[in-house]
């Protein structure tokens, strides 16, 4: 038997663990832990967290991938912390996603049972191109949770887009340097017939960190993009953006931009459109939200 084989064995064996031992557990609602993708190679998901903008969260984190460490001490804590605290989940695509669907099962399962959770700010995430534009019902029933803020527009819940809105970064002046400025996802990077398409244009990708994206971002008329939260702050600092979908997620934004692909986007250059006061817009809709949150919460 092949080591990876037994890691992914290993892996699923933790998984059904942990969740069986929260399942049988009893629960209460002492403080509050914001439980999202903790990934410092992808910006938009370490980001998009409340705890990194209110101080009543200040600190109180969890990586939703805790439940399947291989270290016990880590799956350990995540029993503890998912059993006694309340929980803030989000934000990110972390609905309509294989990947992230026995937590969201689990956390459905033990919201109904007294456990206070709060969705905030999660959208729909499937990779299948043929569901793109026609997500229509989520993998859980977000009524069962004390209070569900979802990105999607058209979707239950309170239209909550993603509270990375708040960093202060979006407060900033920035020179336009660049007609165009593309910014790969981290997976396109290792497309090369993509990347050598756009050689001869300045790229950035969502692997980099906040501040050299955001200047990138900042420096460029025209923002070419297969990462959603590069199309969504591109979008908050007015530019014309042209996004290149790789998942559910970018057809559910209030606002749209042109949609594209990476062979035919360059036609589209200066067509998009620009939307004042959007910026604004989200932060309110999030200031608004937290308020109802750390009411529900007792924060």
């Amino acid at each position: 038997m092949s080591l990876n084989l037994i890691n992914s064995l290993k892996r699923k064996w933790n998984r059904y663990d942990v969740t069986r031992k929260i399942v049988n557990r009893d629960y209460s609602n002492n403080d509050v832990v914001n439980i999202h993708r903790i990934d410092t190679k992808n910006i938009g998901d370490y980001y998009c967290a409340p705890h990194h903008y209110f101080e009543a969260l200040n600190g109180k984190f969890l990586d939703i991938f805790d439940y399947k460490n291989e270290n016990e001490a880590v799956r350990n804590n995540y029993i503890d912390t998912v059993c006694n605290k309340s929980i803030i989940i989000g934000g990110g695509g972390l609905l309509n996603r294989g990947g992230f669907e026995m937590q969201l099962k689990l956390f459905e399962k033990i919201a109904v049972k007294g456990k206070k959770i709060v969705l905030w700010g999660v959208g729909h995430n499937d990779k299948s191109p043929k569901t793109y534009g026609k997500i229509a019902t989520y993998n859980v029933d977000i009524h069962k949770f004390g209070l569900a803020g979802t990105r999607d527009y058209s979707m239950p819940g309170d239209y909550v887009p993603c509270v990375s809105c708040l960093h202060p970064i979006f407060d900033q002046k920035f020179t336009i340097t660049n007609d165009v400025g593309v910014v790969f996802h981290k997976d396109t990077l290792k497309k090369e017939h993509i990347t050598k398409k756009y050689q001869n244009f300045a790229t950035s990708s969502n692997t980099t960190n906040l501040e050299e994206l955001i200047q990138f971002i900042g420096s460029a008329d025209n923002i070419i993009t297969d990462s959603y939260h590069t199309m969504y702050w591109a979008m908050l600092m007015k530019k014309k953006v042209i996004a290149i979908p790789n998942s559910s997620k970018f057809y559910d934004f209030k606002h749209q931009p042109i949609i594209s692909n990476f062979d035919e986007a360059l036609q589209y250059l200066n067509k998009g459109t620009t939307f004042d006061g959007l910026l604004q817009e989200c932060r309110d809709l999030n200031h608004k939200f937290a308020e109802k949150a750390f009411n529900y919460l007792n924060l």
